[in-house]
């Protein structure tokens, strides 16, 4: 069992999201943690400075669009979230953690959504 709430690390996640608040954001990842995307084609980003470059111009967007939780629960080894931009496109997020209660792991993909609708996470 861990000495941290995973739930209430991955809520921090959304309300940074939500503001825009890069800086935050980016402290709730691990040193070396990784990101992988699966939106459009597999892409892969590794430590903050390629995690920043990845969350920089989708933040701004998010927060101006609107950026929403769906559905949150425990996972067998860490958070899975889905959360929405501008109340119509829907991503599922999964979040590990590191034994100091950084976020070690992110994979996002496309979740289930209208047709009309793609991923830009």
């Amino acid at each position: 069992m861990s000495d941290f709430d995973q739930m209430a690390i991955v809520v921090d996640w959304v309300d940074a999201c939500r503001r825009g608040d890069l800086a935050t954001l980016l402290d709730l990842y691990a040193d070396d943690a990784e990101l992988e995307c699966t939106c459009n084609g597999t892409e892969r980003y590794r430590g903050r400075s390629e995690i920043e470059a990845y969350w920089q111009p989708r933040l701004s967007a998010f927060s101006l669009a609107g950026f929403g939780l769906e559905e949150i629960h425990p996972a067998s080894q860490g958070v899975d979230l889905e959360y929405s931009v501008a109340g119509a496109l829907r991503i599922q997020a999964s979040f590990r953690f590191s034994p100091d209660g950084k976020i070690r792991s992110t994979l996002c993909e496309p979740a289930r959504q209208n047709a009309h609708h793609g991923c830009a996470c």
